[in-house]
């Protein structure tokens, strides 16, 4: 049934103005980093590729029945990241059944975060997603695939996927920081072509979520 009422809420989301949540998940990591990014994100999305989607994101906990009302969580921290046994069941019912989740690592987060993504899917390898994936191909084209934001330890950014019948239903961004080049300018005092490329990469992600 949630399955159902998931799909629908997809399917309708062009007629009417559509929220999105960020999670605030257990474990004693930042959730709630990058406060100005999700507003600038979806600042952008209405004014760029014809999105409604309202202003200020919803804040949701990973075992809420609210969760399935979201076609978009968003994950953000530095630290660790715990996921109880209810939150691993109302996770993996939720992209089951439709909803996406996006994870980026704002430095630190990533050897708490594998673990956890594994307790969601046992059976689903973290694969890394290529450049010719449609989320690097529209509405903007990322040929090298996702785009360096933030230097961290100096790797190349990769971005990783789960897939549930052949559909990404979980991405995580790392060595990337996408959500640092989505701030206010004065945060990070990234250059304008640098948020720039932050902001047309989220927004390939929201319209991936919108359209597939």
């Amino acid at each position: 049934m949630k399955k159902i009422l998931l799909v629908l809420l997809l399917l309708s989301i062009p007629c009417f103005s559509q929220e999105i949540a960020l999670l605030k998940y257990n474990g004693g990591g930042d959730w709630y980093a990058n406060p100005t990014s999700l507003p600038n994100l979806i600042k952008y999305c209405n004014a760029n590729i014809n999105t409604r989607i309202k202003s200020k994101p919803r804040t949701i906990e990973p075992n809420s029945p609210d969760l399935f009302s979201y076609p978009f969580v968003h994950m953000t921290g530095h630290g660790n990241v715990v996921f109880s046994d209810s939150d691993v069941t109302n996770l993996k019912k939720y992209l089951s059944g439709g909803g996406f989740l996006h994870i980026d690592d704002n430095y630190g987060m990533d050897k708490y975060i594998r673990k956890e993504i594994k307790k969601i899917f046992p059976n689903n390898d973290l694969l890394e997603i290529p450049s010719s994936h449609p989320i690097f191909q529209k509405p903007f084209v990322f040929p090298n695939g996702l785009p360096k934001i933030h230097e961290h330890d100096g790797k190349r950014p990769q971005a990783f996927g789960i897939f549930v019948e052949n559909k990404l239903v979980l991405l995580y961004t790392y060595e990337c920081d996408l959500g640092d080049g989505w701030e206010d300018a004065e945060v990070n005092n990234d250059p304008f072509e640098v948020r720039e490329k932050a902001l047309k990469m989220g927004a390939n992600i929201i319209n991936y979520i919108f359209t597939n």
